[in-house]
C-alpha cells in the first residue's frame, strides 16, 4: 500500500502523508499554499486546482516543522487515562458513546448510529490522532451548543451578549466580561444537558449582576428553579469531565 492516501468527499478533503493527516481547503482566494497547525490539527489552504502531488510534497518538505508544532500541542495537554482505542466510551451531553475505529482512508470523528466512529489507514495505530480528532469534534459541537443555548436563554431573559467563545479553563466553567463577551469551558459539553443549561444561564445572569450577590442567585433561580441541584452536580462530578 502506498504511504500516501487521499480522501475527497463533498464536505472535506484529507491527505495522509508520512504519518501526518492534513485537511485540505481549496480556494480561489489564494495563489500560494499555507499550512497551519492549531490544537494539533493540520490544515493546508491551497489554490483550488493545485495538484495532489504538489500538496503532498509541501507536507513532506514541512514534515519536521509540522511534527514539532503537533508535539508542542500534545505536551501542553494534561495526561489522559484513556488509550483512545475501540471500545472506550466518551461522554457527550451526559450520555456515553463507545469509540469504533474503522480501517480505510482517513475520516475524522463522527457521532453516528450511537457511537463515535473514526477511520484510519489499515495497519496504523495512532491514539494521538484519535485524541486530536475527538478534541476537535467536541470543541466544534460545544461552540454550536453554547451559541444555540445562549441565544435561546438570552431572549427569555431579555439580555444581550456580544460573543460566545471557548477556553480550556483549569478551575472554572465560564466567564462573562462587562462588555458582554461570554466564554465557556468546552469540557462542560460532556455533562448532562441540564447542567450545560445551568452554566449558560449562570453566565448570562452576570450581564444583569456582575457578582454573586443574593440578587444574582435570585435571577438564576428565576430562570432555573433547580439551579442548586445543577450547581451541586458540578461540585460532585465536574472533575470527571475529562478525556
Amino acid at each position: 500500500m502506498s504511504p500516501t492516501n487521499q480522501v475527497t468527499s463533498k464536505v472535506s478533503e484529507y491527505i495522509d502523508s508520512n504519518g501526518i493527516v492534513a485537511e485540505v481547503k481549496r480556494t480561489n482566494r489564494t495563489k500560494s499554499a499555507t499550512i497551519t497547525v492549531e490544537e494539533g490539527k493540520v490544515c493546508v489552504v491551497v489554490p483550488r486546482q493545485l495538484e495532489h502531488e504538489r500538496i503532498t510534497k509541501l507536507l513532506k518538505d514541512k514534515n519536521r516543522w509540522i511534527k514539532e508544532k503537533i508535539a508542542l500541542h500534545r505536551d501542553a495537554q494534561p495526561t489522559s487515562t484513556k488509550q483512545f482505542v475501540s471500545g472506550e466510551s466518551f461522554s457527550y451531553l451526559g450520555r456515553n458513546y463507545r469509540l469504533k475505529v474503522h480501517q480505510g482512508n482517513y475520516q475524522p470523528i463522527k457521532l453516528i448510529n450511537g457511537h463515535f466512529a473514526i477511520t484510519l489507514r489499515a495497519g496504523i495505530e495512532n491514539p494521538d490522532l484519535i485524541q486530536d480528532s475527538l478534541f476537535s469534534w467536541y470543541k466544534q459541537h460545544a461552540e454550536l451548543k453554547f451559541n444555540e443555548k445562549a441565544k435561546r436563554y438570552s431572549k427569555m431573559m431579555n439580555v444581550k451578549f456580544k460573543s460566545v467563545g471557548l477556553k480550556d479553563y483549569k478551575s472554572r466553567w465560564g466567564s462573562c466580561s462587562v462588555e458582554g463577551d461570554i466564554t465557556f469551558n468546552w469540557k462542560i459539553i460532556m455533562a448532562p444537558n441540564r447542567i450545560v443549561d445551568y452554566v449558560v444561564v449562570h453566565e448570562l445572569c452576570h450581564l444583569i449582576h456582575h457578582d454573586h450577590s443574593p440578587k444574582f442567585w435570585r435571577e438564576v433561580e428565576r430562570i432555573m428553579p433547580d439551579y442548586a441541584e445543577c450547581k451541586n452536580w458540578l461540585k460532585q462530578h465536574g472533575a470527571n469531565l475529562e478525556f
